[in-house]
């Protein structure tokens, strides 16, 4: 039995709002949540721009009522406030009343206290709590927690920046084969100086406001971020009476192998990504009303990621946008981010701008929707595109 997806919760903390009405203000108001950095002491403070949430550690420690001897990473913090929104949007009540599970995405962890405490280890008993929330897994766990959700289904996925879209892709299969009734996805994570450092040595940080699509775009900006949506079957949705936002559709994952850090030139991965989603949502490209672009204003991925629109689209390419100038790249949170802001399209009939944009690139005739457009959507597209080749697309419908 093949059963439908339903979403009925979501939740997001970025830089550009704490949850999903501050988000969808920010979008539609173009406000940017790109800065300088402000809270991580690195030696290049001036030299980037990234996408940084205001709330410190200890205000969102005191939020969730944790005790002072708690050993939550930022990635953990992040996504168990996102979770917790997506839990309460969806009204749900008895985490156990059916059969549940947890997916969550990061690529950071809790390296943001790996590197705080690293030097002070073997030598400071008070920090070694942050040893055991190293590892991908525990901000799964501790979100889990938070959420109710106990000795049942929860799992990490870490594929780099598809990492959320993979999430949210595991979630609907396991739903559709009736392994589980509900399934909280989505990602998180936290700006670290690991990963600033990282991208710096691969030299895709832009020093100002990233430029999607443009032919001058000179990188992209770090984010930190968390969202999570809560999928439900068929028959939940019919016996509990729920308010539907959206459904996912379809979904493709495909692995080009072209780079370690770099994706095709000719997009063969994100246009079989693509492919296999409109193959699984049963949908022709002409039905896809909206593309929420991976964009993340780097030299190699929106030529990528362009191509790969033509290659599947042809002369026919819909509207499409990067938010990526509204919140930067958030990495493993990036997919679920923009799934939130793929549903919030869907229910307000709403194109989201390009902020930024000014010079088409001279590859191809593609130019992204800078103004926010109102139009009647149907179906919006949503890519993800990770290291490693690994990239994955989202389709979400107003129709089951």
């Amino acid at each position: 039995m093949c059963r439908g997806v339903s979403i009925t919760g979501m939740g997001i903390i970025s830089a550009i709002g704490n949850n999903v009405v501050e988000n969808y203000e920010s979008l539609i108001h173009e406000k940017t949540g790109i800065s300088r950095i402000q809270k991580i002491d690195t030696v290049h403070h001036n030299d980037i721009m990234v996408g940084e949430i205001a709330t410190t550690n200890e205000e969102f420690i005191q939020r969730l009522g944790l005790p002072s001897d708690n050993n939550y990473s930022r990635t953990a913090l992040l996504g168990s406030i996102a979770a917790l929104e997506a839990v309460k949007n969806a009204g749900i009540e008895d985490m156990g009343s059916c059969r549940t599970g947890l997916v969550s995405a990061t690529s950071v962890g809790g390296m943001d206290m790996t590197e705080k405490f690293y030097y002070e280890y073997f030598e400071n008993p008070a920090c070694q709590k942050y040893i055991l929330s190293h590892h991908l897994g525990d901000s799964a766990k501790k979100i889990a927690e938070q959420i109710g959700v106990k000795k049942q289904f929860v799992t990490t996925i870490s594929t780099a920046c598809s990492s959320a879209a993979n999430a949210i892709m595991l979630g609907a299969r396991l739903i559709k084969a009736g392994k589980l009734d509900r399934v909280i996805v989505g990602g998180t994570d936290c700006l670290s100086k690991f990963t600033i450092n990282g991208f710096k040595t691969l030299m895709i940080l832009s020093d100002t406001y990233n430029t999607p699509f443009d032919e001058n775009r000179k990188g992209l900006n770090l984010g930190e971020a968390a969202a999570f949506l809560v999928l439900e079957s068929d028959e939940i949705v019919k016996a509990e009476n729920k308010k539907v936002l959206a459904y996912v559709k379809g979904y493709g994952n495909a692995n080009d192998a072209f780079h370690q850090t770099a994706s095709s030139e000719n997009g063969e991965g994100a246009t079989l990504a693509m492919q296999q989603a409109l193959k699984i949502a049963g949908s022709e490209p002409s039905s896809i009303d909206y593309i929420n672009a991976h964009g993340t204003a780097t030299g190699n991925n929106d030529l990528s990621e362009g191509k790969a629109f033509l290659n599947v689209f042809g002369e026919k390419v819909p509207n499409f946008s990067s938010t990526k100038a509204f919140t930067g790249h958030t990495l493993a949170a990036a997919g679920a981010i923009e799934a939130v802001y793929s549903v919030l399209a869907l229910q307000n009939n709403l194109v989201f701008p390009n902020l930024n944009f000014k010079t088409p690139m001279k590859e191809f005739d593609l130019k992204p929707q800078t103004e926010a457009k109102h139009k009647e959507l149907k179906q919006v597209m949503s890519n993800s595109l990770g290291f490693g080749g690994n990239c994955s697309t989202l389709i979400f419908s107003k129709e089951a």
